[in-house]
């Protein structure tokens, strides 16, 4: 919804929570009087025929997509299916697809998407969700078990060496590559992601790189100027470029409002979530981590000795403890998608790191109130950056150090190797995991709320996005802010090592423990340190450094 109507509706007696519940039909009033966000629509001029009919589906601006949209949009991109497949050619496979059904999203539109594919080939689907903090139990259960009980799989590529490193993975056929025109994804995501020995293992849906959402009406605000320099803060009032404006300016909001209703900074999202959540405090943290001169960020690459206790992570660490305080009241309950879909969207807090969803989510979810007034950069840097081989910190000649968080190399379609032995049922899963990582059907998944962002190159047609209702300042920032973390020269990458996620939750645990005033910053980092170390050691260690290396291009 534009803020305008928000604010209107506001000023006429309406609640906030009176707003959101009506947000699809309040948008749909102001879309017949011609003040709807798809008003601004105009052709587009280098998007494919097909491509232009399935983005006005429903129509950016139009309400948030139903399964009946999903199911259009799937039934629209089957060309590709065809092409490769007869008419029933499946009939009688039954395939057990399993992934996320997180915010009603993933699995959810995966469902619609393949249901004319299943009319289509006559294959038929079942389907295993699990929620975000579900995912790593259940899939690390079926591992260790031995009961692997799909044929099909979303899953990031972190999971690789668990999965793909063990051989339950099934080789990628070359006509799946044609298909899906793997050589569009963009070079960050390209081999060695989706491969494990030099064999391609996964169908790409979905790019994953943390970038920074900011209000750009709180930044322009020239109350909240004069109030800042008021106060004897540092610099022109503006959108924060370093981890240290960010403390600043959300120790300087506390108590604040703007138009009418408190205002906060930062969102912190320290309650645990599957290992998933990690990630977070390794956006605060790069910056002050990743030394332009060392790929290695977490581990040292010749000992895999934990870096979370330098005094990089720590500071990061110490970072959320001095935040909390100055965020909304019980935000050590808040989880990642509490920050950005319960808090951003709906107007609370000015800043937030996330994956890209909230880029598409901000102009397409009902229960965004934020559409005209969202910005977007790479995280922000750090005056000074740690530099673990001197043990010193530096101030870089070109100024603060940037480092952005390519979090989780994005979600994947993979197909299980127990339907190697049945022909025909490995050609079924291999021809729905290219359906669902289809070029035309991609463009849609990234402009519409569905858990996956930008990942191919034919993504970043800013034309293409403005045709479908997306005005032209916000999707150049937007799109900027992920190409710029995709290409970035001093970016943290995802290290695809066995058992990234055992760390990741281990660490979770404990830093909920520090951030609820349990144990200190650097009490709480060297705990997860200890037991960071244990799990190497029982992974092994050897096996560990050669991969981690060869992550981090450095074998």
């Amino acid at each position: 919804m534009r803020t305008g109507l928000y604010d209107k509706l506001v000023r006429a007696g309406a609640t906030r929570r009176d707003v959101l519940k009506g947000a699809a039909s309040m948008a749909a009033i102001a879309a017949a009087s011609g003040a709807g966000l798809g008003a601004f629509t105009r052709p587009a001029s280098a998007a494919s025929e097909l491509r232009s009919k399935i983005l006005q589906i429903p129509g950016v601006g139009k309400g948030q997509p139903t399964d009946a949209d999903f199911q259009k949009v799937g039934e629209l991109c089957l060309e590709a299916t065809k092409a490769n497949v007869k008419e029933g050619e499946f009939a009688g496979v039954e395939l057990t697809f399993m992934g996320l059904n997180n915010q009603n999203l993933h699995n959810v539109l995966f469902r619609g998407f393949l249901k004319p594919w299943e009319a289509y080939t006559g294959a038929k689907i079942s389907w295993i969700d699990l929620a975000q903090a579900d995912y790593n139990a259940r899939l690390q259960q079926s591992i260790a078990t031995g009961t692997v009980d799909f044929d099909i799989i979303e899953m990031g590529a972190p999971f690789e060496g668990d999965v793909c490193g063990k051989g339950l993975t099934s080789e990628m056929p070359d006509w799946v590559k044609k298909q899906i025109d793997f050589d569009d994804l963009v070079n960050y995501l390209k081999p060695p992601v989706g491969t494990w020995d030099g064999k391609q293992y996964r169908v790409t849906i979905d790019g994953d790189t943390h970038n920074f959402n900011y209000r750009t009406d709180v930044f322009a605000d020239a109350d909240l100027a004069k109030q800042w320099k008021d106060g004897g803060g540092a610099g022109e009032w503006g959108v924060p470029k370093t981890w240290q404006q960010v403390q600043a300016v959300t120790k300087f909001l506390k108590g604040k409002k703007f138009k009418g209703q408190d205002v906060y900074g930062y969102l912190d999202a320290p309650k645990p979530w599957g290992g998933f959540g990690f990630y977070f405090l390794g956006s605060r943290a790069t910056a002050y981590a990743k030394h332009p001169d060392d790929k290695a960020w977490l581990f040292d690459a010749d000992t895999m000795k934990p870096r979370i206790n330098n005094p990089a992570w720590v500071r990061a660490i110490q970072d959320v403890i001095d935040a909390l305080p100055s965020e909304p009241a019980d935000q050590i309950n808040a989880d990642p998608n509490t920050t950005g879909f319960q808090q951003f969207l709906a107007g609370t807090g000015s800043m937030i790191p996330w994956w890209g969803d909230i880029g598409s989510n901000v102009k397409t979810n009902d229960s965004s109130v934020i559409g005209d007034v969202t910005g977007f950069s790479i995280l922000p840097g750090s005056d000074d950056v740690y530099n673990s081989k001197t043990g010193a910190w530096e101030k870089l000649a070109s100024g603060p150090n940037y480092s952005p968080n390519c979090a989780y190399l994005g979600w994947g379609v993979y197909v299980m190797a127990r339907v190697d032995k049945d022909e025909k049922k490995k050609k079924a899963a291999w021809s729905a995991a290219a359906h669902l990582g289809g070029k035309d059907l991609s463009i849609w998944t990234a402009m519409y709320p569905s858990g996956f962002q930008p990942y191919r190159n034919s993504h970043f047609d800013i034309p293409e996005w403005v045709a479908a209702g997306y005005d032209e300042a916000f999707i150049t920032s937007y799109l900027k802010s992920e190409g710029d973390s995709y290409n970035h020269p001093n970016a943290a990458i995802e290290p695809r090592i066995p058992g990234i996620f055992q760390y990741y939750s281990a660490a979770e645990d404990i830093l909920a423990n520090t951030f609820a005033g349990k144990m200190k910053a650097q009490e709480g980092a060297d705990a997860i340190a200890a037991a960071w170390e244990k799990l190497t050691d029982q992974i092994g260690r050897e096996k560990q450094i050669k991969l981690y290396k060869a992550s981090l291009g450095l074998a």
